[in-house]
């Protein structure tokens, strides 16, 4: 019990040391540290301290990180056509172990880009864990790497993530949330932002002043609330006049995030949330230019939403951009967008009942080039 107890006053301490310079590389410290815990776990990083924080004068829009949908391909895609402010990864789970940099670049190619998308929108690496020591030393290998910023998830409502001591089942203990997100903060440089994801809380949102005065006190940048609990899940409705009292507490940025499909939406959004920033994550998906029409709906200016036959394009070009490893595998992000995108655009759901049982590629292309001269033949 003492030893436990021995290790884990070296953790917090060391923890307290692990940004910068603030501590010698063969310090007595970092010996009995070495001591107690896997030499590899602790790996002092140099991170360059000239990257700006980026800023914008207008109301932001946010892509959504969505687990097992919008990865590199869907990022680089709809950064393209929309008008997005930053993009978040898919998280990266963080659980007892220092990731090697492979794992960093494969969910987040844009590294290799300044931490960019092709179009010049900002990318995020969002972490995913329960344990500050170990989210501390993998987000200052992310900041190492070039990543723009560090995202911290504590809104995954899924089962499988809570039982590993994950997402939002950690909102159920704000002193957690406030260690993980300071140790964190300490850990990389000043100049990376350090953004965090949450949601209203657990069962509901009793919690939700503590968690986001905690997150604010441990130094990050700024908050994103989805505005349901992990019980919600993705039902409707969104409570975002939940935020409202959080985000008139804090001085820090406050991003409303859950449901958003249209302009109609983002505007009461705004409005019961008092938040000027959006993220959109589904909405996206079934509207790939929403954070067009809702920057010229802000605007007052005038705008033509897609069309159907365009859409059909962007869904060539990504499935052309699918590799899968296995074969059962072709065509299911495709689906997966389909189903996004019948919300939108009816057509959607016959290319959808065309393909959903298909596994050739050949087949699907078929598929959907019928479609698109369907599509061409009606619009003229």
């Amino acid at each position: 019990m003492h030893i436990n107890l021995l290790r884990e006053t070296i953790r917090i301490v060391y923890l307290s040391l692990l940004a910068g310079s603030k501590y010698q590389q063969h310090s007595a410290l970092q010996t009995l540290y070495h001591g107690c815990f896997p030499a590899a776990l602790i790996r002092v990083i140099h991170v360059p301290q000239n990257r700006p924080a980026s800023s914008s004068p207008r109301a932001r829009i946010l892509l959504a990180p969505m687990e097992g949908v919008v990865d590199f391909q869907m990022r680089e895609l709809l950064t393209r056509i929309g008008s997005f402010d930053r993009c978040v990864t898919e998280f990266i789970r963080v659980t007892d172990a220092l990731l090697p940099a492979r794992v960093f670049q494969r969910y987040c190619p844009e590294l290799e880009q300044d931490s960019r998308t092709r179009s010049g929108t900002e990318v995020y690496v969002q972490l995913l864990g329960g344990d500050p020591l170990i989210m501390a030393v993998n987000a200052r290998r992310a900041a190492e790497l070039g990543s723009a910023g560090i995202d911290l998830n504590f809104g995954c409502p899924a089962r499988t993530v809570n039982r590993r001591d994950g997402g939002s089942t950690l909102l159920q203990h704000p002193a957690r949330v406030k260690a993980i997100v300071q140790a964190v903060r300490d850990a990389v440089p000043h100049s990376v932002p350090v953004s965090v994801k949450i949601r209203l809380g657990i069962r509901d949102s009793s919690q939700l002043s503590e968690i986001c005065s905690g997150i604010q006190q441990a130094g990050a940048s700024e908050l994103c609330i989805h505005a349901r609990t992990r019980q919600d899940g993705y039902q409707p409705p969104a409570f975002w006049s939940h935020i409202k009292p959080v985000r008139e507490l804090l001085s820090m940025p406050v991003v409303v995030n859950g449901e958003i499909w249209n302009t109609q939406d983002a505007d009461q959004a705004r409005h019961e949330s008092q938040c000027s920033d959006l993220m959109l994550g589904r909405g996206a998906l079934a509207c790939p230019d929403l954070s067009m029409q809702i920057r010229a709906h802000a605007s007052g200016q005038a705008y033509t939403a897609l069309p159907w036959p365009e859409v059909l394009e962007l869904l060539q070009q990504s499935f052309d951009n699918t590799n899968p490893a296995h074969r059962r595998h072709t065509g299911n992000r495709l689906k997966q967008w389909l189903v996004y995108l019948k919300r939108q655009y009816p057509m959607a759901e016959a290319l959808f009942q065309s393909v959903k049982q298909l596994k050739d590629s050949h087949a699907i292309n078929s598929a959907i080039e019928r479609h698109r001269v369907i599509a061409l033949t009606q619009a003229h």
